[in-house]
């Protein structure tokens, strides 16, 4: 599946994005299956991806992490509100030089107005690369970006 989503999300009824486009479209993530319990999203490693050493940039795995997650808690968000990042932490535990990334985000809480995710990522061969845990703030759809 591309970085499209369906113009209607399972859990909420505030209008999904067509693309996820920005960061996300930049470094080639794409969903893979979403739903409020569960995000799999991939992405490549290409030497774009690199920190000045040749391995992946710890950036780029959170910025797949949140953006795992953030599809998520928006599926998770009840009708009219979305859910953005205001906390995320990330442990790199094994370097990557190529290849392809699976990030697979799960919640461990969906409050009213929190929601936390753990996402693990993990390389071709199915070895942990990242652990993340991600907390959202659920807002209004309409929110003012400062809110």
């Amino acid at each position: 599946m591309s970085t499209s989503a369906p113009n209607e999300s399972p859990g909420s009824s505030s209008s999904f994005p067509d693309s996820l486009g920005g960061a996300a479209a930049l470094l080639g993530i794409e969903m893979d299956a979403m739903s409020p319990e569960r995000v799999t999203a991939t992405m490549p490693v290409t030497p774009d991806h690199h920190q000045p050493f040749g391995r992946l940039h710890g950036g780029v795995s959170v910025v797949l992490a949140e953006s795992a997650a953030s599809v998520g808690g928006h599926l998770a968000a009840p009708d009219g509100y979305t859910a953005v990042g205001v906390e995320i932490n990330a442990n790199h535990v094994r370097a990557v030089r190529e290849g392809h990334l699976t990030a697979t985000a799960t919640p461990l809480h969906t409050g009213r107005s929190t929601q936390v995710w753990a996402i693990k990522i993990r390389d071709a061969d199915d070895r942990l690369v990242c652990a993340s845990r991600c907390t959202l703030a659920v807002v209004p759809v309409d929110a003012p970006p400062d809110a």
